[in-house]
């Protein structure tokens, strides 16, 4: 009987055991082809169906990394990237020896503009492969966005004693360098930069740059000749080319290069503003010039959408000509448009005093100095702005102004006299 009774129990337990070993086979099989369908779904951009599929898997293994990792990757695909950090960031915590769970949550946190986070994240992924190119120049570039110099400039050495032939790494290099104010060194990282990928535009555009701030406009017109090979579709290369030209003191060439690319693009604004400027420019040398610059500018600065700086230049064109209520006219519409061009109060002011308007004349260079941080250059406006007030019969105002001038220039001879003067004028 007891015999009889251990067999039974024995029989059982086989039972269950077996129903169990079933049971888990049988999970295991609806488990895969969960994640093989997750995978079809996505392979045919069905992404809610996919996103389902890597569900039904986390809910069968909560355990699984590849699972949280796929479903994420879903996420992101369809632009839902909270959910992605929080998937990403479960299978990194499932699977700490894996290095794709941080490198794509590092992404994710990148694209969503937390670049403190995406730094650290992908700081993490470096621990586990210090040897990822790829990842290394991740965090470069994320410390550079979280305007941290020292810490992108630490994560380029590394980068770059990994591949010291990474092209934008090189470039992003030269960025830095340059915000850095080390602009010989910045050079040289840009000159590398389009040796190795003769086609990156940006490292060219910098180079263009710091060529032209160095007084190397040879150099400079090389780099904007490439650049308008490069991308001869858009406008903007030749306007930089001849603007280059002009620069150089090639006026010629600067009238041609603009002329060929207003004929490529007729009416353009863009191109007009840039012609007016040059011939502005000449206006001094060649008896037409100021005529054309007029001719050019007023093109320029007709269509609604003129920008403050382009209006300021066609002011500036129109007091050179002796046209000053145009001119006034002009730069109180340039006033208006932002970014506001600082010259427009300035030469505004200049119009308006020229027609006797005198107190919108004090009020432009009041606007001028609020614009501009406080150091002796607001001196001479200082200076105007007094006298404008003592013509305005304001000699509060004018000594105001005075001292303010004072204060900032101690060594300058004249304005003890002139204060003095101002003060005498003060009725009791």
């Amino acid at each position: 009987m007891k015999r009889l009774l251990l067999a039974a129990v024995a029989l059982a337990a086989l039972s269950v055991g077996g129903a169990a070993l079933y049971q888990a086979v049988d999970r295991a099989r609806e488990y895969g082809a969960l994640l093989v369908g997750g995978d079809q779904a996505l392979r045919e951009e069905q992404t809610f169906a996919a996103i389902e599929a890597y569900s039904g898997a986390i809910a069968l293994r909560p355990d699984s990394m590849l699972a949280h990792f796929r479903r994420g990757e879903t996420y992101r695909r369809q632009g839902e990237f909270e959910q992605a950090v929080r998937d990403f960031g479960t299978a990194a915590a499932l699977d700490p020896a894996a290095i794709r769970p941080l490198e794509a949550l590092g992404d994710v946190l990148y694209e969503l503009e937390r670049f403190s986070q995406a730094a650290t994240t992908y700081g993490r992924a470096l621990r586990l492969d210090d040897g990822s190119v790829r990842v290394s120049y991740k965090l470069a570039l994320a410390r550079y966005h979280n305007e941290d110099l020292d810490g992108t400039l630490t994560a380029l050495a590394d980068t770059l004693q990994l591949d010291d032939r990474h092209p934008d790494a090189t470039h992003l290099l030269g960025m830095c360098l340059r915000e850095k104010g080390r602009s010989p060194e910045a050079i040289q990282a840009f000159e590398k930069a389009v040796v190795l990928s003769p086609g990156l535009v940006a490292a060219r555009e910098e180079l263009a740059d710091l060529y032209g701030a160095a007084g190397r406009h040879a150099e400079e017109i090389a780099q904007l000749q490439t650049l308008a090979g490069l991308d001869g579709a858009r406008i903007e290369r030749q306007i930089a080319l001849g603007l280059a030209h002009a620069r150089a003191g090639h006026a010629d060439l600067a009238v041609f290069t603009l002329g060929s690319a207003l004929e490529r693009s007729p009416d353009d604004p863009l191109v007009y503003a840039a012609l007016g400027r040059v011939w502005l420019d000449l206006a001094e040398e060649r008896t037409d010039a100021l005529r054309k610059a007029l001719e050019a500018l007023r093109r320029a600065a007709s269509i609604p959408g003129a920008t403050s700086d382009v209006l300021t230049l066609y002011g500036r064109a129109l007091i050179r000509d002796g046209q000053f209520a145009a001119a006034e006219g002009a730069l109180q519409q340039a006033a208006t448009r932002f970014p506001i061009d600082p010259d427009a109060w300035t030469l505004g002011a200049s119009a308006a005093e020229r027609l006797g308007h005198l107190d919108g004349a004090r009020a432009a260079l009041v606007k001028y100095t609020s614009l501009v941080s406080e150091g002796p250059e607001i001196v001479p406006h200082a200076r105007r702005i007094a006298d404008l007030s003592l013509r305005l019969n304001d000699p509060r105002t004018a000594v105001t102004w005075l001292t303010r001038a004072a204060a900032l220039a101690p060594d300058d001879p004249v304005l003890p006299g002139l204060l003095t003067e101002a003060q005498r004028r003060i009725r009791p």
